[in-house]
């Protein structure tokens, strides 16, 4: 039997076969381990892109959930469950549910009122609340602080039914421009547990705003405008008016001088001359004569400035010509004897002359608004008819 043996030519397409098949395998090796970091970094990706959108969407939640509007079946369910808390029968309850509700949807009445309408046949407390209202409005306010003797009969109502009512005379108090009863009143209240949060937050952010607390009127009005589509257009637009308002309300400013007058004239067509007053009066006293003495300070360092200046063209001309032969100010006669001024004592800046006056008040409000000057005039006025 005869035995070929395969030459070497014939043995090289079997090795280069066999390398062939060892390089494909490593490819398809490397070609899996990319499909696994691919899917690997996608899975990653992927969660990172799911706990992003998460976060977003919690606090997108949060911002939106800071308030919202109560319709008429949660304001009615919120009623009902504040009234068998207390213990008010089945019967009570369903009637002062349906008067509530028809309150709202057929006589078209705000919740605040339609609420308290409801509650007086059934509670005192809010009874004779709205009797004091009727009556004098400042002691309604004041029946609500803690060191009244009535204190306890509102405060003893459920959350819900307490912040409402608080809200209430809240308003009612603001509506009659007495913010500093009001404030006190409304401080406290939590808008979520009010039937009407958009009121609670405007009708507070108008107190603070009247009262020039800044920061805390910024915090209200921000806060009712975080949700707008739930807020009456009325309160949008006057919110939105009154942050840029008091916005750049700067301490110490002719804008604060000219608020703070404004408050005192509300305070005094309200018949008020107490301690409050007074001290909003000298308040404005003090930031006016702060601010003239700063107009004056500027203007004697702008006078020293000048005359430094005018000294140094002097010294220059002294130098070229000659030596004078005492030592005395250039160009004067006398001996340099002056007579001493006879100073006044006491602070007579509110009784100038009327000249001086006039400069000072030109001085004070140059670039303001013509509102300002003719509230800051009315006030040197004042001080001037007082002093004489």
């Amino acid at each position: 039997m005869t035995v070929y043996h395969a030459s070497k030519a014939e043995q090289m397409p079997v090795s280069q076969a066999n390398d062939a098949r060892c390089l494909a395998t490593t490819v398809s090796k490397l070609a899996d381990q990319r499909r696994k970091i691919a899917i690997s970094v996608f899975v990653w990706l992927a969660m990172v892109s799911v706990s992003i959108s998460l976060a977003f969407g919690e606090e997108t939640f949060e911002r939106q959930a800071s308030w919202q509007r109560h319709d008429v079946d949660e304001m009615a369910r919120m009623l009902r469950t504040s009234l068998d808390a207390i213990g008010i029968l089945p019967g009570e309850i369903d009637l002062a549910s349906e008067q509530f509700i028809g309150a709202i949807e057929k006589q078209d009445m705000d919740p605040l009122d339609a609420l308290i309408t409801s509650l007086r046949p059934i509670l005192p407390a809010v009874e004779n609340l709205v009797i004091t209202t009727q009556s004098s409005l400042v002691k309604a306010g004041a029946s609500v602080d803690p060191s009244s003797s009535t204190y306890g009969e509102i405060e003893s109502l459920p959350k819900s039914l307490r912040m409402s009512v608080r809200t209430w005379l809240g308003r009612e108090l603001v509506r009659a421009r007495l913010y500093d009863e009001a404030l006190p009143v409304i401080a406290e209240v939590d808008p979520a547990e009010s039937i009407d949060p958009a009121s609670a937050l405007f009708f507070r952010g108008v107190c603070y705003h009247t009262l020039l607390m800044k920061k805390e009127a910024l915090a209200d009005l921000r806060r009712l405008l975080e949700n707008e589509a739930d807020s009456p257009i009325r309160f949008v637009r006057t919110a939105k008016m009154m942050v840029a308002d008091i916005q750049p309300l700067k301490d110490d400013s002719l804008d604060e001088i000219s608020r703070l007058m404004t408050d005192v004239s509300r305070r005094l067509d309200l018949g008020r001359a107490n301690e409050e007053v007074e001290k909003r009066e000298q308040q404005i006293i003090d930031k006016l004569t702060k601010i003239i003495d700063k107009i004056e300070k500027d203007q004697q360092q702008q006078q020293q400035q000048q005359q430094q200046s005018a000294d140094g063209k002097n010294s220059q001309g002294d130098q070229q010509g000659s030596p004078m032969n005492e030592s005395r100010i250039a160009g004067a006669a006398g001996n340099g004897d002056v007579d001493l001024k006879k100073m006044k004592d006491g602070n007579g800046w509110g009784n100038l002359p009327p000249a001086e006056r006039q400069q000072a008040i030109q001085q004070i409000s140059r670039d303001l608004p013509t509102h300002y000057r003719e509230a800051i005039e009315a006030y040197f006025r004042k001080m001037a008819t007082e002093g004489s």
